[in-house]
């Protein structure tokens, strides 16, 4: 088995071309909009892109992403490789190097012990790290010297960078989250909102669900940056606040994920304050279908738990059925416009990865209707909802405050009623519906619902780690504080073992064949996931603003520290 630094584009380290700055600090304030507000800086306990995202400007991995996939040393000195010796010769084991003299934001040093206990902190039991998969296969993590990392996998890994990679899975300080193991995880309030990190910043202040102040960490590696000495992070509102906000106002320099439809950036854009920066990658607006029961008849704890198979969704006819009722191309339209693509895959790039599967591309009412007749659906009463066994046809289907979302639940209800489904629509505080709290009915790994509506992507390029997200053993529940990333309760043998062979199979051609079928699996086999649209990250960047560059592989805030204000 030969190991392929063309398949994995990692011997190729990318260093940005830094902007030339006079001094840290000397650009003032640098003002971010995250409708989505954040609701912690640990990416360990959040599913919430906002909260990765956040958390980025303060945690870092070994290795981040560029803008073009492609890894690049973060604390790490360079990225292992077989060629440098960084990599064993049977794949079995990946050496990092951390780089000398590395302090943390508190000034003490960072040292292998630090990477190590990150990986303990995520696996230990009760702890319900929300990034799971990133740490699958490994056998043990050896630290020779303050500076080294060995990690050893169960078996020989093609693709070694799952861990300690791109902004889900940073480094965290043992001496600040050692007494945060396992079920104390949520508990470590002022851990977990202001995290000692090696980023750029540092928290000043963080009022969860609303503001988040940071100020130039004294300590950051590069004496010369950051080139801003404060940030400021406001959540709340609406995509349209925080794209006007940028576009419109001149309020903010920065705000991600405003998604407003074609006329509404139109609109915008001819106000000359700012631009929309799109680039496409692995985001897909999708509906996961809840495999378990939501009902809240059932006692708090077994609700959507595999103890209770889903009534309905249990039937792979009836989830068919509801998939090829939606006119995607209608969704691209209304929604997104140049800024989306329909799509029928979970994995829509790199284009090795991305499985051929377009059948559900065309809207189908009468076939889906023919399905759920085959099911045992009519309409016996005739009042237009299909019964079964003496159940009508009726289902919950929530997603976050968007007008986009709010827009695709109001189209897709038309569709569904018109096949006979009953369909009541919820829509969640963004803030709330991805925030990870474990007490909230609200959030989406809870799903407290029939079916929900959401986007997220990977980092890097390699699909490894998305795909283990839906192994049975990510399932969210109570015993992991419901932070699985196995949202639907998807639960297949098969599935396992095909990523298993993944997490042992090199060659870029067959890593890709098995993402494919992958993701047939969960799609047009099964249709657990129904993809929507191929979304192109799209957010809004103020003219006065100079160094921002779109990154659809790690976090959108991965160059931050070479943000500067146009002169």
């Amino acid at each position: 088995m030969k190991f392929r630094t063309a398949l994995l584009g990692a011997a190729a380290a990318f260093v940005l071309a830094p902007a030339a700055h006079a001094e840290r600090g000397a650009d003032g304030e640098v003002k971010i909009f995250y409708y989505q507000a954040v609701s912690t800086l640990n990416a360990y306990l959040s599913s919430g892109t906002k909260d990765v995202e956040a958390g980025s400007l303060v945690l870092e991995p070994l290795a981040g992403f560029d803008q073009d996939g492609q890894l690049f040393p973060r604390l790490a000195v360079d990225i292992p490789t077989v060629e440098n010796g960084g990599v064993s010769a049977d794949l079995t084991t990946i050496t990092w190097k951390l780089k000398e003299g590395l302090l943390w934001s508190d000034g003490t040093p960072v040292t292998s012990a630090d990477v190590k206990f990150t990986y303990e902190y995520c696996t230990a039991p009760d702890g319900g790290c929300a990034q799971g998969a990133k740490y699958e296969g490994i056998k043990s993590i050896d630290t020779p010297d303050d500076l080294t990392v060995v990690i050893t996998f169960e078996a020989p890994k093609p693709y070694p960078y799952q861990p300690f990679t791109g902004g889900t899975a940073p480094i965290l300080q043992k001496a600040q989250f050692e007494a945060c193991l396992g079920a104390a995880a949520a508990s470590c309030v002022e851990q977990n909102s202001k995290p000692i990190g090696t980023g750029p910043f540092v928290v000043t202040d963080f009022k969860v669900n609303d503001v988040v102040t940071l100020e130039a960490n004294p300590n950051y590696r590069d004496a010369a940056k950051p080139a801003f000495g404060k940030v400021t992070i406001k959540g709340g509102g609406d995509a349209l606040a925080a794209a006007s906000a940028v576009m419109e106002t001149g309020e903010f320099d920065y705000a991600w994920n405003t998604q407003i439809n074609p006329d509404q950036q139109k609109q915008m854009e001819a106000g000359g304050k700012g631009s929309f920066v799109n680039a496409f990658g692995t985001l897909v607006e999708r509906i996961e279908i809840n495999m378990t029961n939501p009902d809240p008849a059932l006692p708090e704890g077994e609700r959507s738990t595999v103890k209770h198979p889903h009534p309905i969704f249990t039937d792979p006819k009836v989830r068919k059925a509801l998939s090829i009722a939606i006119d995607r191309q209608a969704l691209v339209d209304i929604g997104y416009g140049g800024a989306g693509r329909p799509t029928c895959n979970l994995v829509p790039a790199p284009a090795y990865q991305a499985s051929d599967n377009t059948e559900c591309l065309t809207q189908d009412l009468e076939g889906a209707k023919a399905l759920l007749a085959e099911a045992g659906w009519t309409d016996t009463d005739g009042d237009g909802i299909l019964d079964k066994d003496g159940k009508k046809f009726s289902i919950l289907y929530q997603t976050s405050v968007n007008a986009v979302r709010q827009d695709f639940q109001a189209l897709i209800k038309g569709w569904w009623n018109a096949i006979g489904i009953e369909v009541e629509l919820k829509s969640i505080d963004a803030s709330v519906f991805f925030g990870g709290d474990a007490a909230s009915p609200d959030t989406f790994q809870k799903f407290y619902a029939d079916v929900e509506m959401y986007a997220n992507n990977f980092d890097g390029t390699d699909a490894e780690p998305y795909m283990s997200q839906y192994l049975c053993d990510k399932i969210p529940g109570p015993e992991n504080q419901w932070q699985g990333e196995n949202i639907n309760r998807f639960c297949d043998p098969a599935y396992d073992a095909l990523v298993k062979e993944l997490s042992t199979t090199s060659g870029i051609e067959a890593r890709g064949e098995l993402v494919k079928k992958l993701n047939d699996m969960l799609t047009k086999d099964s249709n657990v996931v129904i993809p929507l649209v191929d979304r192109g990250r799209f957010s809004a960047k103020s003219n006065t603003l100079d160094g921002f560059v779109m990154n659809s592989w790690d976090t959108e805030l991965w160059n931050v520290q070479d943000w500067t204000r146009v002169k």
